[in-house]
């Protein structure tokens, strides 16, 4: 049985896809960021997030792809993003941080905390279709 979050997700990963885009031939892997917030943090937490955005662009990364809550659930922001990232993508976007002064390793760890109660993540592979999906089963 499927959770209310979990089928959010799916949905999210679908439609963060394009629901109207066919399906890729090799899908690659998304982040899906389950975020709440602290109170009070809102507005600080979406301003870091613009600061790895920014990073991001530097390192010729896609932003990342922002929901924000408006009915139902507990959560107040889902964030999806690529996961499968070149060694050459990760040496630029480790320089575009640097450059930004964005925390890294322990210290981001710690950064990003000051502004969640609490979280969750998952990796998915899309966009695909059933029948492609199957077709890793033969």
């Amino acid at each position: 049985m499927r959770t209310p979050t979990a089928s959010l997700v799916l949905m999210l990963a679908l439609a963060a896809a394009g629901a109207c885009v066919p399906a890729l031939a090799d899908p690659s892997e998304r982040e899906i960021e389950i975020y709440h917030i602290a109170p009070g943090q809102h507005a600080a937490f979406l301003r870091f997030i613009a600061l790895l955005d920014e990073a991001n662009a530097r390192a010729g990364l896609p932003p990342r792809q922002l929901y924000v809550h408006e009915d139902g659930a507990s959560w107040d922001f889902i964030l999806i993003q690529p996961n499968d990232v070149t060694p050459e993508q990760s040496k630029a976007l480790d320089a575009a941080y640097k450059a930004l002064k964005i925390p890294q390793g322990g210290k981001f760890f710690v950064a990003i905390r000051q502004f969640i109660v609490d979280h969750t993540d998952t990796v998915a592979t899309g966009p695909t279709t059933a029948a492609d999906w199957l077709k890793k089963l033969e």
